[in-house]
């Protein structure tokens, strides 16, 4: 039986915009720089300009958005054994030249060596500015997310592990400010920080000054 809603009018008589799906994959690069993963361009409707590791969902294949985010990692980045999480959905109806596009965006934030084979290019996002504009809305897509791993590095000392299992507070203070995009003072910072951390009782020596102490995440 075919359903038929309070106008008279069946799913069929609704134009179906396409779904795609954009994965943010946030990281550091070689320098401790807060980058973003991208690729390209790929072709005329990029307008020449690279963009996040995407793809359209594959409705008929029964695909859902999680499958299609895995593996438009995979395809386009080479970048497999995340969980990105569903960011927000961007829908400008003129946010692609092909036409009525909707993105379910999403995002991750991981260590470089978990990702260090990446076929992608590493945009560093410093205060919060890529270098280059990106294709279609991905600037937004990238300011959404920066926003995203800011609010989880506000809450908590390290929740993706980008400083590894030990490590100095002057580390941890480093990669905060690279997500953060601002320069922290130290005291703060520690009284910040304290609750959520454990001393591991070993010390690392330092290039000046006594060998500092190391910590794990609580």
């Amino acid at each position: 039986m075919t359903w038929i809603d309070e106008h008279g009018r069946s799913l069929e008589d609704y134009a179906r915009p396409s779904v795609a799906v954009d994965v943010a994959l946030l990281t550091l690069d070689a320098g401790g720089r807060l980058a973003v993963v991208v690729h390209g361009p790929t072709g005329a409707h990029t307008r020449g300009l690279p963009a996040l590791p995407g793809t359209f969902l594959h409705v008929e294949r029964g695909e859902t958005l999680r499958e299609a985010a895995l593996r438009a990692l995979r395809d386009k980045i080479g970048v497999t054994g995340r969980e990105p999480a569903q960011l927000r959905v961007f829908d400008d109806p003129g946010r692609d030249p092909r036409g009525r596009v909707l993105s379910v965006a999403h995002v991750d934030l991981v260590p470089h060596d978990r990702i260090q084979d990446t076929t992608g290019v590493l945009a560093p996002v410093e205060d919060g500015t890529l270098p280059y504009p990106l294709a279609y809305d991905h600037d937004l897509v990238v300011a959404h997310a920066l926003a995203w791993a800011r609010e989880r590095y506000a809450a908590a000392p390290d929740p993706a592990g980008l400083v590894g299992e030990e490590f100095t507070l002057l580390e941890l203070q480093g990669v905060h400010e690279a997500v953060e995009g601002r320069r922290l003072q130290k005291d703060t910072f520690r009284r910040r920080v304290a609750d959520g951390l454990v001393e591991t009782g070993q010390v690392r020596a330092g290039t000046v000054g006594k060998p500092a102490r190391t910590f794990r995440r609580r």
